[in-house]
């Protein structure tokens, strides 16, 4: 993983020490709230529902033990003794007192971490595929480039106040794990036909309350050339991005009415002046990132252990099943570590089990950590003859619930629990969808599903690329819960379609047990996947089980 320099330790001490004067004036009555805000924004801090809340940087998700370690010292010592991990792939504490923010700024930098620029009109912490260099389907690491644009990006004085925020994902696998297709700039990783690296590069893509797929700005774009292009596309869209209307802010709704052409030659045009600009500097600092992204050194010992362990065990056996992902090197598996036990809150994770999570790293995962997307916690290197001990020091710190990828292992957001902007609960949702169905003991045989929750328009939950969306709303005072069908966040992306009317909080958990007994009724066999089956049969099979007293209205 990337190491600091030091020019990089004292830029986040210096910028922690700034922050702590500008908290000073705001508590001494020298800066308004107004005034403050743009201030503490760029330094990941919000006023939330109930009280601040401050958002970690966790570039690309990738963290070390000590790091993980000093995260759960702040859970102690500043907030309430754990962190919500988000579909950001950053950290937050959602109960900071003011006066203290600038010493976990302080402790973060420590630690060679921060909160810059994880909120405000700026360009927001790069994020990456969570299998990221150690996948068996990836084509090339796409952390260096992470971590290059994340160097271009931060205090960029262009583009620290934007028409809105601007998000970038990065892939270099097939399998499209970083969502790229809904960002603002997604960038995959391939090769020519002559075999040189570069990148396609997407455009446009985003959910909340227009949800857009992105659109391929260029196809194939040689690695030397990215910054400039990155640089091309920021220019025109700072130009002619809409700042009369933040809800038409986005690029997207930019891309949206000037269309794709426009946009494509008023960035090609761009690129052709700032492409000899770089002089290759950016390539030779690639160059020294690459260094630090090389594979740890693998070990060699038998899997035997592992094998017999699976044979005489079936906890371990379904944990082994279901929690494991394909590593590049096949004696290692990647591990991915649940934070969605059956009932709790999606994402959250106490403070021993974050010193827990370090421990297990440092001795048995090359002392790396990712943190998913989907709120969940990555092992990314883990030699099989080590995973029984691995599994039974989860098991002892309540992180071995084995159901990734399943029904359970959901996403939701805080909801109306903490942020002022929901217009709904959804950790409720999310806790009685996962209690319905463990009491079933139905989700294994389901099988893969993506089912995911908003509490708002906004779409932090990444409702609308669910295979089951819930979308929760305020309707005449009460809480009502929308269904989306058919989502996809992958190469395959697609947007859920709404299926009817809303439902009661008492109301949504019942719809989704329905709607769950329909697919198991109408699939082809055991195997085949909840998302084939909606694109085989269409929504109607599923609307007639979730509506089964009348046909749904074209109403909320």
């Amino acid at each position: 993983m990337y190491n600091y320099t030091a020019f990089d330790k004292d830029f986040v001490t210096t910028r922690a020490e700034q922050f702590r004067d500008q908290v000073q004036r705001r508590i001494d009555g020298s800066l308004t709230e107004d005034e403050f805000r743009p201030q503490r924004l760029m330094n990941g801090l919000y006023l939330l529902l109930h009280a601040y809340m401050l958002r970690v940087a966790i570039p690309y998700g990738t963290l070390n033990s000590r790091q993980m370690r000093a995260l759960a010292d702040i859970a102690d010592r500043w907030d309430k003794g754990y962190a919500h991990f988000s579909t950001r792939q950053n950290v937050q504490f959602h109960w900071p007192k003011l006066q203290d923010v600038p010493d976990i700024l302080k402790a973060l930098a420590a630690v060679d971490m921060h909160a810059i620029q994880t909120s405000g009109a700026c360009i927001r912490s790069v994020t990456a595929d969570h299998f990221a260099g150690a996948t068996a389907d990836e084509l090339a690491d796409p952390r260096p480039t992470a971590e290059l644009v994340r160097q271009w990006s931060t205090d960029h004085p262009e583009f620290a106040f934007l028409p809105r925020k601007f998000k970038v994902a990065v892939t270099g696998s097939l399998h499209d794990r970083a969502v790229t297709k809904f960002h603002d700039i997604g960038l995959r990783l391939v090769q020519n036909a002559n075999g040189a690296p570069g990148y396609e590069v997407s455009v446009g893509g985003g959910l909340g309350r227009t949800p857009m797929i992105g659109q391929v700005l260029r196809d194939f774009l040689y690695q030397a050339d990215l910054l400039p292009y990155l640089e091309a596309i920021l220019q025109v869209y700072n130009q002619i991005g809409r700042r009369d209307n933040k809800y038409k802010a986005r690029i997207k709704i930019t891309l949206h009415e000037h269309g794709l052409e426009d946009i494509r030659q008023r960035v090609e045009a761009n690129f052709a002046l700032q492409r000899g600009r770089f002089n290759g500097a950016d390539q030779d600092i690639l160059t020294r990132i690459e260094a630090d992204f090389r594979p740890p050194a693998f070990k060699s010992a038998s899997i035997h252990h592992f094998e017999a362990q699976r044979a005489q065990d079936p906890f371990f056996k379904a944990f082994t099943n279901t929690n494991l992902h394909p590593h590049k090197n096949p004696d290692y598996a990647i591990v991915t570590v649940s934070l969605k036990a059956h009932g709790a809150t999606p994402g959250d994770a106490g403070s021993a089990q974050m010193r827990a999570l370090a421990d297990i790293a440092a001795r048995w995962s090359h002392n790396e950590l990712r943190v998913s997307h989907e709120q969940n916690i990555v092992l990314p290197h883990v030699h099989k003859a080590d995973l029984p001990e691995v599994y039974e020091s989860l098991r002892l710190a309540g992180l071995a619930t084995a159901n990734i990828g399943l029904i359970s292992d959901l996403i939701a957001c805080p909801g109306m629990d903490y942020c002022d902007l929901a217009t709904a609960r959804s950790t409720n949702v999310a806790q009685g969808i996962a209690q319905k169905f463990d009491a079933l003991k139905r989700e294994h045989i389901i099988g893969p599903l993506k089912l995911k929750i908003s509490g708002c328009i906004n779409a932090c939950g990444h409702h609308h690329v669910g295979h089951i969306g819930i979308l929760g709303l305020e309707k005449g005072g009460i809480e009502s819960y929308q269904i989306t069908l058919g989502g996809d966040g992958t190469e395959n992306a697609a947007i859920g379609k709404r299926i009817g009317p809303g439902f009661s909080a008492d109301e949504i958990v019942p719809a989704i047990e329905r709607l769950i007994r329909a697919y198991l009724a109408h699939r082809q066999t055991a195997d085949e996947a909840f998302l084939t089956t909606y694109r085989r049969l269409g929504p109607a099979p599923f609307k007639a089980a979730v509506y089964p007293e009348k046909e749904p209205k074209n109403e909320l």
